[in-house]
């Protein structure tokens, strides 16, 4: 038989297995006795009152049991509900789940004990061990110099300039209007010091990002930072705020340094954009300079060479032709000693060849009147091929 729950009459009997049940008197176990006795003083509910405030909550939920009469529920219904509170309350306050972008902190008493993984883990109920969850997956974006309207965005036109955060000196006393991106994490392996060692992280990576920044801008001057010298700048950056924040444990990445505008000051950005483009139009005119010296010379040393060769090729075919000629002179003058009339002759002959075959031939016939008569050689009178 369950306990009856129902008011009975006032007397030593009613009211369940512990004493009297009645409305004044409350007994049960560590109830409150009858007014004047002897056992009083503040005790824990009764448990017996409890029960019967939950089956009438359950009895109202249940379809068709809205009313408040009939029969109460069934005990072993009401232990099953109560178990399956204890269950959920127990898996509640020793379970804890991490979510696969995440990493479980564990403290104990408020100190790091442990780490977890993603997925489900066990751990001892509240005040004794508390977990939080810090996302180590998400990348987080840092402006310095300019803030974005648009908050999911890194840089936009309409962004708001903080001056105050972007004018910095240069090596060579210049000052430069420096606009700059960082994008950092939490490093999966030290996330205990990420929580642990800074108080506020963003503000830590803001002032790091840009007391490193002024530091290598006042290192360098302004016409490299302007120019060709803007990755080596976001690297310098990155490598020395990356040694920073490992001094100080913080458990962040730097993932990427970027520069966004790299200007003088805007008051005199005009000046300077003026002598960038003298410095460029002299850069341009020194290369034009250069480019024709390098055709242009090589072109002269090839036609000296050519002149040299050709007058070397003159030379020695003139002194060839003279040592012939001076050669033939004296064998023919030799030859003159031993005849001289023969050779005189010869010399006629050759001499009279060359002359006539260079001449046209035109014969005069005395005897056939005063015309002229065509002489055609024998050459000519050959059939053509």
């Amino acid at each position: 038989m369950p306990w009856n729950n129902q008011s009975g009459g006032g007397g030593s009997g009613g009211g369940g297995p512990w004493g009297s049940g009645g409305n004044k008197g409350g007994g049960g176990p560590w109830g409150q006795g009858p007014s004047g006795g002897s056992g009083g003083g503040n005790q824990p509910p009764d448990l017996e009152d409890l029960l019967k405030r939950s089956q009438e909550k359950l009895r109202r939920v249940m379809p068709g049991g809205g009313g408040t009469g009939g029969g109460g529920l069934p005990s072993s219904v009401i232990f099953l509900g109560v178990m399956v509170l204890a269950v959920l309350a127990g898996i509640w306050a020793f379970t804890f789940r991490v979510n696969p972008d995440q990493v479980g902190i564990v403290m104990q008493f408020g100190k790091y004990v442990r780490k977890a993984e993603p997925g489900w883990h066990l751990k001892l109920p509240p005040p004794i061990e508390e977990v939080r969850y810090p996302t180590v997956t998400r990348q987080n974006v840092l402006e310095i110099g300019r803030r974005s309207s648009d908050r999911g965005r890194a840089y936009t036109t309409t962004a708001r300039d903080v001056p105050e955060e972007s004018l910095m000196l240069t090596g060579d006393e210049n000052i430069v209007d420096v606009d700059f991106v960082v994008r950092w994490s939490i490093r999966p392996d030290k996330v205990q010091d990420y929580l642990f060692n800074i108080e506020k992280p963003e503000t830590t990576v803001k002032e790091v990002a840009e007391s490193v920044m002024r530091e290598v801008v006042g290192q360098s001057n302004i016409q490299p930072i302007l120019t060709e010298a803007r990755q080596k700048t976001e690297q310098d950056v990155q490598r020395l705020m990356q040694s920073v924040l490992d001094y100080y444990g913080s458990g962040i990445r730097i993932d990427q340094v970027q520069l966004q505008k790299v200007d003088p000051p805007e008051q005199v950005i005009d000046a300077f954009r003026d002598v960038q483009a003298a410095r460029a139009d002299k850069e341009k005119l020194q290369n034009e300079a250069v480019t024709y010296a390098n055709k242009i010379v090589p072109e002269a040393h090839g036609d000296a060479e050519r002149i040299l060769q050709a007058a070397e090729g003159y030379k020695q075919q003139t002194v060839a032709e003279a040592s012939g000629q001076a050669a033939r002179f004296l064998k023919v003058y030799e030859e003159y000693k031993k005849a001289p009339d023969v050779t005189r002759q010869r010399i006629y002959l050759e001499t009279m060849e060359k002359v006539m075959s260079q001449s046209e031939t035109i014969i005069l016939d005395q005897k056939g009147g005063q015309g002229v008569v065509p002489f055609m050689s024998l050459d000519q009178l050959q059939p053509k091929r």
